[in-house]
Parts: structure tokens; C-alpha cells; sequence
């Protein structure tokens, strides 16, 4: 999905790339926007510039990769960033509310809940939990077309592959699972865009079309 990012959507856009190189660089602020007074300041509402739905993995905690503070991001966290009608309410809810105009799906390298779709899409037997089934199923459209494509990809190579296709299918969900979220986009009042975490390096690769 290609899409003009301007205005509100570009400017939050900006900040996390801004908030990412400080990460990198070691030079975060975040300190400083979870303090007392930033606390106290939020108390009584919240305006968040971004929606960031990412993995629940516990190395990529969204507010310190793009250094921000209490009150700034939206944040959904789910194995695999995979997108289920409670994710796209979520996402309608603080685009409805907030008028936050960039939603984000958070990937990173490495991810558990890839690994594990590519496991099991390799084998015939059934998962032993069905609420890890669920999240499997909902992974396996996305990346089934890199298997069927790209025949030649194995190891690593398969696994980075998968990871982007799966932000790019949880892109393309969020929109196709909302009216709210289509009308927005169409719109031009919402961005969504993909990207993808780095957990050796801490950069955030920003997919914009």
C-alpha cells in the first residue's frame, strides 16, 4: 500500500526517526519525559502523536527505541504484531479519540512468532496450545506467498524475508479490518506505514510505501 505521508503524519513520522537516532546514538531524553512532571502533566489526558503496534518480544519496548516519554505513543504489543479485531479497535480507538495521525506496525528481526509459522508451515502436526495456533494462523497468510515466490530462501535469509512480509500483511490488515481506518487513510487524515527494528544494531527501518 503507497501512500503520500504529509502534514501531522509526516511530523510524527520525523520525531521517531529523530527519537530512534538518539537511541542509537546513546543520547536518549526519555528520562526526562518520564519524570515527575511529565507525569503529573499527563494525569488528566493524553494526546499521542503515534500508534505503534509492534511484537511483544521483551527488547523492543516502543518508547525507549524511539525515546519518548509518558503520554507520546499509543502502544499495542502482541507476539508477532499480528493484527486481530481487539488490535484494530485499538488502533480505531486512538485515531477516533486522539486524532493521532501515524500508526506504525512495529517488526524487528529475529522474531520468535516467525519463527516459530515457519516451523510449523514445515511440518504436519498440530500445535500443542490453540491460543498459539491462533497467533500462527494469523502470521501464515503473510509470509505463506514468500515460501511460494521465493523457493530458494532458507535459514536466515527466509526468516528476515517473512519478518517484512509480515508488517507489510499487518499494514494492509489494519485497513482492510476498518472502515474507520480506510475512511482515514483515503482520507489523508491517517498514515500507516510499516518498519522494522534492528535488535543487533537499534535501528528502525521505515517502510513508507
Amino acid at each position: 500500500m503507497a501512500m503520500n505521508i504529509e502534514g501531522a503524519a509526516a511530523a510524527a513520522l520525523e520525531k521517531l526517526k529523530q527519537g530512534n537516532r538518539r537511541f542509537v546514538d546513546g543520547q536518549p531524553r526519555v528520562s526526562d519525559l518520564a519524570s515527575e512532571g511529565r507525569r503529573l502533566e499527563t494525569a488528566s489526558g493524553q494526546s499521542p502523536f503515534a500508534v505503534i503496534l509492534g511484537c511483544s518480544d521483551s527488547r523492543v519496548p516502543a518508547e525507549i527505541v524511539f525515546d519518548q516519554g509518558l503520554g507520546d505513543l499509543f502502544v499495542i504489543r502482541v507476539a508477532g504484531n499480528v493484527v486481530a479485531p481487539s488490535q484494530v479497535g485499538s488502533v480505531e480507538f486512538a485515531v477516533e479519540m486522539f486524532g493521532t495521525a501515524l500508526v506504525v506496525v512495529l517488526g524487528h528481526t529475529l522474531c520468535g512468532a516467525i519463527d516459530a509459522t515457519l516451523e510449523q508451515l514445515g511440518r504436519d502436526s498440530a500445535m500443542r496450545s490453540p491460543n498459539l495456533a491462533a497467533i500462527v494462523d494469523r502470521v501464515r497468510p503473510g509470509i505463506e506467498p514468500v515460501l511460494a515466490s521465493r523457493p530458494a530462501l532458507h535459514g536466515k535469509a527466509l526468516a528476515a524475508a517473512a519478518v517484512r512480509a509480515n508488517v507489510h500483511a499487518s499494514v494492509n490488515g489494519l485497513v482492510a479490518g476498518s472502515e474507520v481506518l480506510t475512511d482515514a487513510v483515503n482520507s489523508g487524515r491517517v498514515a500507516i506505514v510499516g518498519a522494522e527494528y534492528d535488535l543487533e544494531t537499534g535501528c528502525v527501518e521505515f517502510f513508507e510505501s
